[in-house]
């Protein structure tokens, strides 16, 4: 992906709308399975993964795609043990076929053990914040938000203390 800048979706105070963000990740990210070609029941779990990218405001490089996975588990409704129940889902597998087709399961394994390193500080802090989590972000119930702003998502699920700060230059 190259592009000047972060995206708008991935913009804290983004006025997008989530449909609008998701279409934007789509566009950005031609090389992920689109979930409407796929099963119903798979197309569902990849949209809601698709969906988190959009609402946390991450981008699908690696850091961002395993900072993803426990911002799942610790402020959606898709907890670790829900995951544990999808995932053996055909739609996780596509999701890691999507990577290994890109460039290879050596590149993943690589690229995972590279990108730990830098994102186990910030995953700590994550899971510091919400060891107590109360209000929990729809995960595969998200229809509802299509319509409003990123902004407005973000502040009622109380979601800007995980994303990126704007560099200042």
């Amino acid at each position: 992906m190259n592009r000047m800048g972060p995206a708008e979706y991935e913009c804290r105070e983004s006025t997008q709308t989530l449909r609008q963000g998701l279409q934007e990740f789509y566009a950005l990210n031609p090389q992920i399975t689109a979930p409407d070609s796929q099963p119903v029941e798979f197309a569902e779990i990849l949209r809601a993964h698709d969906v988190g990218h959009v609402i946390f405001g991450c981008n699908a490089d690696m850091y961002d795609e395993l900072k993803l996975l426990p911002l799942f588990w610790w402020t959606t409704e898709c907890t670790f043990s829900t995951y544990l129940t999808m995932k053996d889902s055909p739609a996780v597998d596509v999701m890691y076929a999507d990577m290994i087709q890109e460039r290879g399961s050596l590149w993943l394994f690589a690229s995972i053990l590279r990108t730990l390193p830098r994102l186990l500080p910030e995953l700590a802090i994550i899971w510091l914040k919400t060891r107590n989590w109360r209000k929990r972000l729809p995960f595969l119930g998200y229809q509802h938000l299509l319509d409003r702003e990123l902004d407005s998502i973000r502040s009622e699920y109380d979601l800007f203390q995980f994303m990126k700060r704007p560099s200042s230059a």
